[in-house]
């Protein structure tokens, strides 16, 4: 079980938030709202053409939510600032080496075993129960890894 929003989300949430339309990339982003004193509702908004990786099956939403809390936390924006900008490339690297420790790859197709931007694919995806078994799982690791980060 993980901490956000100074509140425990577990996979049942997730799920729940699944059913209810919200994406892997929105889940995790939001989860950080407190953390970064942004509206969850705008985490989701951004985040909200990130899932199904990127709807083509490309990287995975978790991820890319992921990447998206820590450029909130950590990013540069200034010119010159190369201090900000070392640390938030640390930071992405940490992210990235502690999730590839659990998962084979960060491609939503390559986690899942399917390509879900092709229908028939997607059609087994949904049969499987992945995006309410797998996905949530991801999320939530993803989730417990940002917290070891942030």
């Amino acid at each position: 079980m993980d901490v956000c929003q100074g509140k425990s989300i577990d996979l049942e949430e997730i799920k729940g938030l699944f059913l209810q339309g919200i994406d892997c990339s929105q889940v995790v982003a939001g989860a950080f709202a407190e953390e970064l004193e942004v509206d969850k509702e705008l985490l989701w908004k951004v985040s909200s053409c990130f899932g199904g990786g990127m709807q083509c099956a490309e990287t995975c939403g978790a991820v890319t939510g992921a990447l998206m809390v820590l450029g909130m936390k950590y990013g540069h924006c200034k010119e010159g600032d190369v201090f900000q900008k070392e640390m938030m490339k640390q930071k992405t690297a940490k992210f990235k080496r502690l999730f590839a420790e659990k998962y084979p790859s960060c491609i939503c197709r390559d986690l899942l075993g399917h390509d879900i931007s092709r229908k028939e694919e997607l059609e087994k995806v949904m049969e499987k129960g992945l995006f309410l078994q797998f996905c949530p799982k991801v999320v939530e690791d993803t989730i417990e890894i940002l917290w070891k980060i942030v």
